[in-house]
């Protein structure tokens, strides 16, 4: 056994350790700046948020050692079975949580509160790696992808039941992980399209075009559509007649029609282009039982599917989405100014980063967060605080440790010697990248606040243990990496 323990201890990736340490330590002393009273700053008492955050962090070092002492074999054994256990205390978190800040997702513990959905991320991952290994996955196979992609939306679906969005959108990384695995790009490219068409026809549907009777969000989208498709056909194809063919029927159609709408007769030229991409895509199907290419079918259920989709952006913002919801979208997105309400934590954000100028203004003395201006400000926008009180080279520098760690653990990923370590890492890679860029928008309001926090930085100790989890259990994999089961 102690020789067991000397062989892990001796392939730890030391390097990722260190990294992780490191960012944890700057975030204690965030926490400090952001919490701690200046007249009783008592940093190590468990009554204060420095004090507990110091008792997670140290109980998170004793977490991870425990992971460490799992093999490999173990974890990919029993994947399906943990999987299936935080599946369980995620559905029975919707109904015994309390309503805290309006969502019920954090279990009480006696002292302590707990939220299943931090832990569930490891386990999503570990499932979805087995699932993968398999000798017979095929990532071309969309019955496959299918499979796999339903492994992360269910703890998604459940999640968002738990009235907890931010949390739950975090599980749209996995799909990077599945790009990396070889799942084709035009999942990534729906993906894209669904938020650049949600983006267009929120911002520009009140905005007409010109003088004449249809808006220029709606436009833009089926135009978009009309070029995608036919840039499909010749990405699929190589076919320069039919790419054109369709690209002459979508967007010549538009153009003659536009054209008489402006010299003519006004009309609304949008129900042209949706009458021409399903004429289109009635044309692309009957030329792939022509051509004896099935894929084309893609092409014309992209095209209709779009249309179907643009005309239920409107139905969906308004009926589905939370008036707050929406507010944060309209105010992410230019169309309203509410700086005291769903702006408010944004500007205060700003300025507290601005203030801080290119040193800081010293640890403890940033009069933002001392005062109390920035919501949050020790959780969702700690990183305000960095801004504030080490200027812009400590936020550079915090950056630049986040980039390490992980362009480090996609070196790690890669030198996986199986296909079950490989995604387990990707996956890890891509749930840090995937919080660390919301997180760090929402605070410089280049994206929307949605409530994540920021990784081994953040106050809290389910968030910090289920990073803890996470990372430790392929930093145990990764110990392994040469060996077969």
């Amino acid at each position: 056994m102690e020789r067991r323990n000397a062989n892990i201890r001796g392939r730890i990736d030391w390097l990722t350790v260190l990294l992780v340490v490191t960012i944890m330590v700057c975030g204690w002393f965030s926490i400090c700046g952001a919490s701690a009273d200046l007249e009783n700053p008592d940093l190590f008492s468990f009554a204060t948020r420095p004090g507990k955050q110091m008792v997670w962090i140290l109980c998170s070092f004793a977490v991870g050692a425990m992971v460490m002492f799992m093999s490999q074999n173990f974890l990919n054994s029993y994947a399906y079975i943990i999987y299936g256990l935080l599946l369980l205390l995620l559905l029975v978190t919707i109904f015994v949580a309390g309503d805290t800040k309006g969502s019920h997702s954090w279990l009480n513990l006696g002292p302590v509160k707990l939220q299943p959905a931090e832990f569930a991320k490891f386990a999503t991952a570990l499932a979805l790696a087995k699932f993968v290994d398999r000798f017979d996955f095929n990532p071309a196979s969309f019955k496959d992808v299918l499979k796999a992609c339903a492994i992360f939306l269910v703890p998604m679906l459940l999640i968002i039941c738990q009235n907890e969005t931010g949390s739950a959108l975090v599980y749209v990384a996995f799909l990077l992980v599945m790009y990396r695995e070889g799942m084709t790009g035009s999942v990534l490219l729906v993906g894209f399209c669904a938020i650049l068409f949600f983006i267009l026809e929120i911002k520009f549907s009140p905005v007409n075009f010109g003088s004449q009777p249809f808006q220029l969000g709606t436009w833009l989208v089926l135009t978009i559509i009309q070029l995608i498709e036919s840039w499909m056909i010749w990405i699929m194809s190589r076919n320069r007649s039919l790419s054109l063919t369709v690209l002459g029927l979508g967007t010549g159609g538009m153009l003659i029609g536009l054209a008489l709408s402006l010299s003519v007769i006004p009309f609304k030229v949008t129900w042209l282009q949706t009458a021409l991409i399903i004429v289109t895509s009635v044309f692309i199907i009957f030329r792939s039982f022509k051509d004896i290419a099935r894929r084309y079918i893609l092409v014309a259920l992209f095209g209709i599917g779009s249309v179907c989709y643009l005309f239920s952006v409107d139905y969906a913002f308004n009926e589905i989405l939370q008036p707050h919801q929406r507010t944060r979208i309209n105010v992410i997105l230019g169309l309203e100014d509410d700086p005291k309400g769903a702006g408010y934590n944004v500007n205060q954000s700003l300025i507290a980063i601005g203030s801080g100028g290119l040193t800081g203004k010293g640890f403890m003395k940033g009069t933002q967060t001392k005062l109390k201006f920035v919501p949050e400000q020790d959780t969702d926008f700690i990183f305000c605080t960095v801004g504030e009180e080490q200027g812009f080279k400590g936020s550079v520098f915090v950056l630049l440790l986040y980039l390490s760690l992980l362009l480090r653990l996609i070196v790690l990923a890669e030198r996986q010697s199986s296909v079950f370590g490989r995604v387990y890492g990707y996956s890890v890679a891509c749930i840090l990248f995937f919080h660390l860029f919301i997180n760090i928008g929402m605070v410089l309001g280049i994206t929307p606040v949605i409530g994540i926090p920021l990784p081994f930085f953040s106050y809290g100790g389910s968030s910090l243990w289920g990073f803890t989890i996470l990372l430790s259990v392929f930093l145990r994999i990764d110990c392994e990496r040469t060996t077969s089961y």
